[in-house]
Formats: structure tokens, sequence, C-alpha cells
């Protein structure tokens, strides 16, 4: 993946009207699918083979002749594209061509399983159920097996006879032999599962078979719940409780805080956030249903992993995952009313079929992420194609997403400034009221103390107080970030800027992100030797840099308050050097703790952060554009930076409040319930129900 983002291209600007100029090649295709016009070929003509071109073209308009045949993509590739396309159209294929599409790639699996429930409709169960047997007894294939045995026991189909699935549910394969046992109970055949004696099972397989058999979630009591609605929203990326380390990031901050406000609100009976859990997270601690706070439950999704999935890795689970939430859902005696999914993986895929199969509604937060990136990364001569088959396969979830959707809502933006939601997605504009919901704010939690305040505030203080004291006879300014680390937040784009502009010598530079370094995590591995890198050339600049793992939300908080105090020999800023933010939880953080904060232009940031009024808008596109802005920032005033700082913690505190986005969402998760009925039409309202959760 690139680790750096070039500047804003003119596709990232809008006329007066709001209209967006025509110079991104890729928004302008799918402008122009959407809207059914021939068009001009949206990407110009060159010698140079490219596989962006080839692969658009192939996606979008397939039946317009190509300026040249695929040079770059390979048949797989075109097949994926023309399976894309019909799905946008509507038009599935028969269940014989998707089986024969599984012997593709993952993201053709992935298409293939978004597709089945609409294939089964639309050709009946009887062909279905040919393909699927045509398919077993010709594949030698492990994973299309599983995923054949997986379709079928989603649709209710018997490809093979009891007798000749009984050996595929005790073989060697793991993936082939669980969905094995999920087709047996589909079959009704629970009886014929094998018991899991003599030690062999482990955590995984014995949650699976007490599931299969109707047994409750592990380690839960009953308690009833108040009449209201149940609100379920997906985690999925990294650990809850562990923002910072990994894939965790401000995510896992907001779900904890909205789902605590959420269920406080008198029509929320309950709020389930569901969080994946890894074998040995299940061999820890094997319960599904955990209480975080009154009316607020942690539902842990069992993923047969050896390690925390990260999303890149989802797809692989995905056909197991649906049925566990699917399942999980109608187990808790009472059925969830409404589904909200983030981010565009196929983790939200997995989540959005088993609300299908659920009969619960569906939300979905859409971001233009990575679509508004698209030709600036690969419009180029020796552009990575792994990557963006990838961001491809994320821009076709999204657009799953949003047809599987009773509600898209968007993440606020800057009037007039960015492009619209609309820009990226235009089948929005063919949904009601525009397509989207509209923006919901989101906000930060307020303040808790940790424990032990006092005894951490000083131990973080003193390490950060440590390395500004030494060794500079002119009191530097500190310069902190928290995120996770991660490429899309570029720390070694801070790094290197901070650096090659001098900044150094009159600032030390705090990093606080990523999990103990024994854990060896590869991103966070590489982005450390990258950090390093950045201030090999001056040992100075490496006295200067301090690494802090990942802290707790709670700490970070504490941190950043103690920072700001203007009693303090040193004063502190906070800079965000991410190439974007869809939205930017710890610069909120950051602002309503009282520090002057600089944050990238691009993305949702600019909504809430105008230059020069209440912190800095920083191009993030480059080190060298970056190192300028961090120059900006250490050169504004005390009294200046005191006047902007005010505004911003103001302006948090009284507006980007978690409590205030449970409120606004509230009334649209009601109006979805209401409308999707499914298995919670017709239930009295005042009728005791019982969740089964812990003590």
């Amino acid at each position: 993946m690139n680790r750096s983002h070039p500047a804003a291209t003119d596709a990232d600007r809008t006329t007066r009207g709001g209209v967006m100029t025509p110079s991104d090649p890729f928004v302008a295709a799918r402008a122009d699918y959407w809207r059914q016009s021939a068009g001009r070929p949206p990407f110009r003509r060159t010698s140079a083979p490219n596989l962006l071109a080839e692969l658009v073209h192939a996606e979008y308009r397939p039946d317009a002749a190509p300026a040249r045949p695929p040079v770059l993509a390979s048949s797989r590739d075109m097949a994926l594209a023309r399976l894309r396309h019909r799905l946008r159209t509507g038009n599935v294929p028969s269940p014989l061509a998707c089986v024969r599409l599984l012997d593709g790639c993952a993201r053709t699996r992935a298409a293939v399983f978004d597709a089945w429930p609409d294939v089964v409709r639309h050709h009946e169960a009887g062909r279905a159920t040919a393909a699927l047997r045509q398919g077993l007894r010709s594949t030698r294939d492990l994973d299309s097996v599983r995923l054949l045995l997986d379709l079928a026991a989603s649709s209710c189909l018997r490809p093979l006879p009891t007798a000749q699935l009984l050996p595929l549910s005790v073989g060697g394969d793991r993936g082939v032999r669980h969905a094995a046992w999920r087709l047996l109970a589909a079959y009704g055949c629970t009886h014929l599962l094998p018991s899991g004696s003599g030690g062999r099972a482990d955590a995984y397989e014995r949650l699976l078979g007490g599931v299969l058999r109707d047994g409750p979630p592990a380690g839960a009591e009953s308690v009833g719940l108040p009449p209201g609605i149940i609100v379920a929203q997906s985690m999925l990326m990294g650990h809850l409780d562990r923002p910072g380390e990994g894939p965790s990031g401000g995510l896992s901050v907001l779900l904890s805080s909205l789902g605590d406000s959420l269920a406080e609100i008198p029509h929320v009976a309950g709020v389930l956030t569901v969080v994946p859990a890894c074998r040995p997270e299940l061999e820890a601690d094997p319960a599904l249903l955990k209480r975080r706070a009154d009316g607020h439950w942690i539902l842990r999704l069992p993923v047969d992993s050896p390690s925390h999935v990260r999303p890149e890795d989802m797809g692989r689970h995905r056909e197991a995952m649906a049925w566990w939430a699917a399942r999980l859902f109608g187990l808790l005696g009472r059925p969830v009313d409404v589904l909200h999914v983030r981010y565009a993986d196929d983790g939200s895929l997995a989540l959005a079929e088993a609300a299908r199969r659920a009969g619960a509604g569906l939300v979905f937060t859409a971001t233009p992420d990575p679509h508004r990136q698209i030709t600036e990364r690969y419009d180029a001569p020796g552009a990575e194609p792994t990557a963006l088959r990838h961001d491809l396969h994320r821009v076709f979830l999204a657009d799953r997403l949003i047809e599987r959707a009773d509600l898209v809502v968007g993440i606020a933006q800057s009037d007039g400034e960015q492009p619209g939601l609309n820009t990226y997605f235009p089948q929005l504009a063919d949904r009601a009221a525009g397509g989207t919901a509209g923006s919901a704010p989101e906000g930060i939690p307020l303040y808790r103390a940790p424990a032990d305040e006092a005894r951490r505030r000083e131990e973080l203080l003193g390490r950060i107080d440590a390395v500004a004291s030494a060794g500079s006879s002119r009191t530097p300014t500190i310069l902190l970030s928290v995120g996770r680390l991660h490429p899309v937040k570029q720390q070694d784009v801070l790094t290197r800027a901070w650096v090659d502009s001098g900044c150094y010598e009159r600032s030390i530079l705090v990093i606080v992100g990523g999990g103990p370094p024994a854990d060896g995590d590869p991103v966070e591995r590489a982005m450390r030797e990258r950090i390093g890198e950045a201030v090999s050339s001056s040992p100075e600049a490496g006295r200067r840099l301090l690494l802090l793992p990942a802290l707790s939300n709670d700490e970070v908080r504490m941190l950043e308050r103690a920072l700001a105090d203007p009693a303090r020999r040193f004063r502190t800023r906070y800079v965000c050097p991410s190439a974007k933010e869809e939205f930017g939880l710890a610069l909120l953080e950051a602002m309503e703790a009282g520090l002057l904060v600089a944050g990238p232009e691009r993305g949702g940031v600019p909504h809430y952060l105008v230059d020069g009024m209440n912190g800095l808008l920083l191009d993030t596109s480059s080190s060298r554009a970056l190192g300028g802005g961090l120059r900006r920032l250490l050169g504004v005033g005390d009294e200046e930076a005191r006047v902007m700082a005010c505004r911003a913690r103001d302006l948090v505190r009284s507006t980007y409040s978690s409590t205030a986005m449970a409120r606004s969402l509230v009334d649209y998760y009601a109006a979805v319930a209401g409308s999707v009925g499914g298995p919670a039409e017709g239930r009295a309202p005042d009728r005791a129900s019982r969740m089964r959760v812990p003590s």
C-alpha cells in the first residue's frame, strides 16, 4: 500500500453550484454508470497499459468498446468485474454460474455470497440445489466445498444426502467440518453432530456444537428487558477495550460511549455491541454475552482463528460470521430490531446478511473511503495491483451495503468545500430524501478520571518532561499525537516532517499508540521501523522522540488535560497527521481538553475545525507539506493559541457529545424498526422479555 498520499486533485473541489468538476475518472465512471450515460471514456488513452482503467471499464462500461484489449487484467479480474456489473443492475446470474465462479478469487466469492439469496429467489430452490450438488461433486478445492455447504445451509437446501454429508462433518479441514455441522443442523439432524468427546474439541467447536443444539450463550443469566427497540452495532476492527492497539482506534471509543448513551434513552430497551472473539479469547472466556453497563451488552461473535482477525482477512470467515450473528441474534430471547454497521468490509457484509436472515433493519454509515483516493493512488504506472483490487473490492462492498440498507447515514462534512456523499455514491440520488438520513454528529463521552489518576498522571508527565528537559538551553514545545500505528495515520510521515523541517530543534515529539512491541503486529512493526528510519540521520531528533504504547481512553484524556494546564513549564500542541480522517474523534478529545490542535484538511475534520479560528488545518499529503504545517503550529503565539483552544473546547462541549449523537440516531433507528417488521413484528410492547446476560 502507498504510505503517503498526494495532495487533493481537482476532483476534490466543487463549483459554486455544488457540482463536482469532472476531473476524477473513477468518480466520473461511477456517475456515468448510474446516469446510464454513454459519456466519454473515463480514463485518458495512453500508450502505457493501465490496470485501473481496464478494471473500471470492465465493471462500469462492459458494453462499450475498450480502448484496447486488457493487458494487465487477468481473466479472473474480468469475470469478477462482469459479475459486479450484473449484481449492480439486479441481473443475478444462474445458480450454476455462481457455483462455477467459486473457483475464482476470494473477492469473487464475496460477490457470490452477496448474490446468493437473490439467486435462489429468482431461480427457485430446485435449480439452486442441483447447482450446489454439481459443484460439490466436481470441486476438490476445500474453500469452495466450505462455501457450497454454507450456501446450502443459508437457504435450507439439501444438495447431499445425509450419508454423504456425515464424512465431511468429521473430516480434517476445520472450515469444511464446521460448514457440514451447520448444514446438518439445517437438515434437522443435530443428533448426528459429533459429540466432541475425547477432549479434541476446542472452545470454538464446543460453542458451535452447543449453539447448534440451541444451547444458550455461555455464562449468562436471565434478566427482564423494558419495552423499546433492541439496537445492535458492530465493532469488528480490533479490540473494544484496547483503543490504539492494532486496528483498534476511535471506533472502539465511539461505540463504547454511544452504546452506553443509547441505553439511557427510554425508547431503547437494550444495546448490543457486536465484537469478534478468536479461539484464544474464547478459551480464556467462553461467555458470548457480557454486560458492559445498564442496558448495554457486548455480544462476542466467535471467529475460528488463532489470533484476532484483521479487516483484510475477514473474508475467510464471512459465511461463518453471518451464521453466528443470525443465530445469536435469535438466541437473545427477543429479536434485534436494528443493526448499524460501519465500514465497507467483509465483516460488515456478513452482519448485513445476518440482519436479513434475522429480520432486523439495517443502517449503514457510508463514507467515501477509498473512493476519493482511487484515481490518485492507482491511475499511474507502477500502481500496486493487489492494493487496487482490494480497494475496488471495498467500493463494491459499500455499494452492496447501500443496496441492502434500510437507511444510509453519512458523516458530517464541511458545507460547500468538499463533495457530498452523493458524488461518490451516485445511487443515493435515487433513494428517498436524497438517499441519506443526513449527517449524524459524532461525539465523545464526558471525561472520566481513570483509576489511580494522580499516580498515572505523574508517571506519564514525568516521562514526557524528562525528554523535554534533556540537553536543551531553550524550553521546547511538546507535540502530541495519539492514534493507532497505521499507514493511514502517518506517524512515520509526521516524524520525517518533524526532522526534515528542523522542528525537532524547538520541540519534542510524543507519539502514543500501538500495542507492546513484543506482540509482533506486522503493521505496527513496520511503522516503528519507518519512524526509526526517519530519525536515524539525526541523533538529537532521536533523543527528542518519545514513543508510548497505547493508553486507555481515560488515560489519554487525563494526559491531555494535564498537558493543557497553563501552569505547566512546557506548552503542548496536538497534531493529527493522518492522510484523512472521516471525522477525527481523537482531535475532538484533544480540543475538549483545551489543547491547540492541528488536523488534516482532507476528510471530515473541516466540518468542525476552522483554520485560524479554533485550530489549524494541515496539508498532510507529503512530509514536506506537513513540515510547513508543523512550523506554522509551533509559531502560533501563546495568547492566540489560548483563544483558539478555548473556542475549540467550548464547541466540543456544547455540540459533539455521545449523548447528542445517540439522540439523533435513535429516531432513525425507531423509524427503521417500525418499517421493517420481520420477527419483531406483532410483539406486544408490554410483554416481559427475557435476555440471558452475565451477573
